[in-house]
């Protein structure tokens, strides 16, 4: 079976999966991800939000509690329409051919409807709080859709980014009911991730915490997968430049990396790692850095100019990688 980087290397344009995420899809466990129970939470966080009223832009990044759930609704988009074409181009069979039992199949459909409900979920919390709620985007799913391997794949992935996004967001959020509203639906990702990493075969919990990324960071990310948004649904958020590597196939654990240009990005001293163990920078020489140790579950390398991954020190990046 062909490497996550091989499958995956041109996903975000910029860094590849690591290639040591396990191949045996032939685990079995029982699944984490009920749509019913999903669908429970997200109605509960309606209700939670829908009493919100349109709140002052938060200190950090100038969003107010609208931004952020055009922010998280935007991300909801993308997840839902990609499980949508997901399932609309493989079958069942496709799954278990995989190694997938078929009650890991019905789960995995399971996490796609649970997606839609925090669609429209949100899509109610912003209308009644008085804003307009961002509409789905024009997306290319093409390199992720290759197979249903590269699909459960990138699903992996784009579940741990949304738990991200949504622990990111968190300290920017101004009213309590968004707060609750937005941890309701943090917590049905995370159970997503557990489940797709014990459907691939890896360890459900690699940490004991989970990784924070700022709207910037995760935009970066997601912006790798818009083509175009309808008018009045883009948000106000500008992409980092993408990290661009002679050897994105080296991005594992104890690996050198050499950056395609070492000139560039101008002013790049560092290669930070942000995971959950907390954050590790490696100073870049002869244009190039090495994948630290004791890195675990998915891990966003960016380039920064000081040890710190602040947005304006942050010059490229993020990109995932996957130590365990």
């Amino acid at each position: 079976m062909p490497s996550v980087s091989t499958l995956l290397k041109g996903l975000f344009a910029l860094a590849p999966l690591a290639a040591a995420a396990p191949a045996n899809y032939a685990r079995q466990a029982s699944s984490s991800a009920s749509a019913a129970s999903a669908s429970a939470s997200a109605t509960q966080a309606a209700a939670s939000a829908s009493a919100v009223a349109p709140a002052p832009a938060a200190a950090s990044g100038g969003l107010s509690d609208i931004d952020i759930l055009n922010f998280a609704l935007t991300a909801e988009h993308l997840e839902s329409t990609f499980y949508q074409q997901g399932f609309a181009k493989f079958s069942v069979q496709d799954f278990t051919a995989l190694g997938l039992s078929e009650a890991q199949v019905k789960s995995l459909m399971g996490v796609g409807q649970t997606e839609a409900t925090h669609v429209s979920t949100l899509i109610s919390a912003i209308a009644t709080a008085g804003g307009k709620p961002v509409e789905a985007c024009t997306y290319n799913f093409d390199a992720a859709l290759t197979s249903a391997d590269t699909m459960v794949k990138t699903a992996r992935v784009l579940e741990a980014v949304g738990v991200s996004a949504y622990l990111g967001a968190a300290p920017l959020v101004n009213s309590s009911d968004v707060l609750a509203a937005a941890g309701s639906i943090v917590t049905v990702e995370a159970r997503h991730q557990a489940f797709i990493r014990i459907a691939a075969g890896a360890e459900p919990v690699p940490a004991a915490f989970d990784t924070a990324l700022g709207p910037r960071a995760v935009f970066t990310l997601a912006a790798q997968f818009i083509t175009s948004c309808p008018e009045g649904s883009n948000l106000n958020i500008q992409a980092f430049p993408a990290i661009s590597l002679q050897n994105p196939e080296q991005a594992t654990v104890g690996q050198a990396l050499t950056l395609a240009d070492p000139s560039q990005p101008a002013g790049a001293s560092f290669c930070a790692f942000v995971a959950p163990g907390g954050n590790q920078f490696v100073p870049i020489a002869n244009g190039g850095c090495m994948v630290p140790q004791n890195l675990a579950g998915e891990v966003y390398m960016m380039l920064t100019k000081s040890q710190s991954v602040v947005d304006t020190e942050v010059l490229a990046g993020p990109s995932v990688i996957q130590p365990s």
